[in-house]
């Protein structure tokens, strides 16, 4: 199952389909039942994850002891604890899988080695990086100056797969809001889509 995998490769980089496929081998397969966990905090992770079914989240404890959701996952994206990955330290962060998950990985030392041998993947690399942080830097953003229900909408706007395989609670987290609140905002939103259909 590395159709998808070359078809991520192509779509994030211009890459011959030979140069796609030579990356793609160095890639394993793997499997998690859904509540099993990728990573766990504390662990120094060592697989770079390319997930290809099911959905998985991150999250943190905050200092009273509540889970709080720092990032979720859909088929098509890179799953991995960047600090812990790179700089070989334990991670901060816990990623467990919210479906039946399978997905293609790569260790520390094969992607090295492939960084080293392939120009083209350490292009990719720093594509897959600059995407991820400015995707980082504009959901802090949003969290400092836009209201619950715009980050809400945004969430609609962007990545609407992310209703139909996450819990709400797990969405409201992600979103810094409680589950009463998301409740509200859904309400309310139906309610105005409700008015304006009539």
């Amino acid at each position: 199952m590395t159709g998808s995998l070359i078809q991520f490769f192509q779509q994030t980089l211009p890459l011959t389909e030979e140069k796609a496929m030579q990356i793609a081998a160095a890639f394993q397969p793997v499997s998690l039942q859904k509540g099993t966990y990728f990573v766990k905090k504390g662990q120094v992770s060592n697989r770079y994850l390319f997930l290809e079914t099911g959905c998985m989240r991150a999250y943190a404890m905050d200092t009273s002891g509540t889970e709080v959701t720092t990032e979720l996952y859909l088929p098509q994206q890179v799953v991995f604890e960047v600090a812990s990955f790179f700089k070989k330290v334990p991670a901060a962060e816990n990623y467990q899988a919210l479906e039946d998950c399978t997905g293609q990985y790569i260790t520390f030392d094969d992607l090295q080695t492939l960084f080293h041998a392939v120009p083209e993947f350490r292009e990719l690399g720093r594509m897959i990086l600059v995407n991820g942080f400015i995707a980082f830097k504009q959901r802090t953003l949003a969290l400092i100056s836009d209201t619950a229900e715009q980050r809400y909408e945004q969430l609609l706007a962007t990545r609407p797969a992310l209703l139909q395989h996450v819990p709400l609670k797990y969405i409201a987290s992600y979103l810094g809001i409680t589950d009463t609140s998301l409740s509200r905002i859904r309400k309310e939103m139906a309610q105005k889509h409700s008015k304006a259909a009539q």
